[in-house]
């Protein structure tokens, strides 16, 4: 069992985020709040192609490629919910990326090993946004900065 945190900030904001592997599952926090937030369990087939990252871009430069989410991604809310249905669809977007970037970073570092499921922890600010239909950049920001952090812990 091994555990790995970052905490820094991304977009003007303080954020914590904490990989704790056990034998069955792996807990991933991710914490603008200093608490664990909503739970959100995510599981996938042995079975489900996990899909390569795309390319990088060469309109961004500084974004590092994420692997994209496999479809037969199951979410499963365990404590805690949305305060709304944006939030909603924002913390459904951030298990299945950390899920899929734990279970990518797995298969590079233990081929032929089991998928574990993973808990997801998320406790962020609201967004300030106009219009709770759309993705603000703050959000945007928040979301890359998250997934590249994990993505340096877990290498």
């Amino acid at each position: 069992m091994s555990t790995r945190q970052v905490s820094r900030p991304l977009g003007g904001q303080h954020i914590e985020i904490l990989v704790q592997f056990f034998a069955d599952r792996v807990l991933v926090i991710v914490t603008q709040l200093s608490k664990v937030g909503t739970l959100i369990q995510a599981s996938i087939p042995d079975t489900a192609p996990l899909l390569p990252a795309p390319e990088p871009n060469s309109q961004y430069p500084n974004q590092q490629p994420m692997p994209l989410p496999s479809p037969a991604i199951q979410l499963t809310p365990l404590i805690g919910s949305s305060p709304s249905e944006h939030m909603h669809t924002l913390h459904s977007l951030y298990a299945s990326q950390i899920a899929t970037i734990i279970w990518t970073q797995a298969a590079l570092n233990a081929p032929g090993t089991s998928r574990r499921s993973v808990v997801v922890g998320l406790a962020l600010k609201k967004s300030d946004g106009p219009n709770e239909e759309e993705v603000t950049e703050q959000e945007k920001e928040l979301f890359q900065g998250v997934m590249s952090a994990l993505l340096e812990l877990l290498k």
